[in-house]
């Protein structure tokens, strides 16, 4: 677990079930004096072109009525997911988005530009939290102790409300992106590696918002650059 205090109070990973309740573990660590609690959650981290989108929130110790349906964002319809945007913004007690764009990530990589989105989204919180909840892996240098939950988005509340924020910021860009780069489908696929982009990308060639350094962006741009020789 990373830690910025004496004496860790939980492991650096661990597991939550739904059962125990979407706020259970934010609501632990408040009674542990260790609040205000932040969840941090990227979106893109999987896709091929377009931003890498963090999101960092603090929901406090209450769950809003208007957020009971808050849950990994990939299980949610697109429509509960803008309804969920708009309520965590307006219930939320701080939020925070950052975006890394494909230069980057094709300079740093995209596992160090997922660690560093997750600092900056946390220090851009207007409340600065006491301890911090990530989705799947550890964190460090977040400033206070932190612990990675297995399946976080699925399971507590605080990252749900971020992996929802990072969704639905990223999917919005690359719909205003789809209209700026003609022929990708973007607005479709969101910058994923479908078989669709594919062949855009080796028909029209790789966008300055494609990830050069992903091997199918590089096997699909080669495709490209032969057929344009012939």
């Amino acid at each position: 677990m990373s830690t910025g205090h004496a004496g860790p109070v939980l492991p650096g990973r661990v597991r939550v079930t739904r059962r125990a309740g979407r706020l259970a573990l934010e609501a632990a660590l408040s009674r542990r004096r260790l609040g205000p609690v932040a969840g941090v959650d990227e979106a893109g981290r999987g896709c091929c072109a377009g931003p890498l989108v963090v999101a960092a929130c603090v929901l406090g110790d209450r769950l809003h009525p208007d957020l009971a349906d808050l849950d990994d964002s990939k299980r949610l319809s697109a429509s509960t997911r803008e309804r969920l945007f708009d309520a965590v913004m307006k219930r939320a007690v701080a939020t925070s988005v950052v975006l890394i764009d494909a230069g980057r990530i094709d300079e740093r990589g995209i596992h160090r530009c997922n660690l560093e989105g997750m600092r900056r989204a946390v220090a851009g919180l207007d409340t600065a939290p006491g301890f911090v909840l990530t989705d799947g892996f550890s964190v460090d240098g977040l400033g206070c102790q932190s612990t990675s939950v297995i399946g976080g988005d699925a399971v507590v509340a605080s990252i749900a409300a971020a992996s929802v924020l990072a969704k639905v910021t990223r999917d919005r860009i690359m719909v205003d992106l789809d209209a700026r780069y003609p022929g990708y489908g973007f607005a479709a696929h969101k910058g994923y590696g479908t078989a669709r982009h594919a062949r855009a990308i080796e028909e029209l060639g790789p966008s300055d918002i494609h990830r050069m350094s992903y091997a199918n962006v590089r096997r699909a741009s080669q495709a490209h650059s032969r057929s344009s020789t012939l």
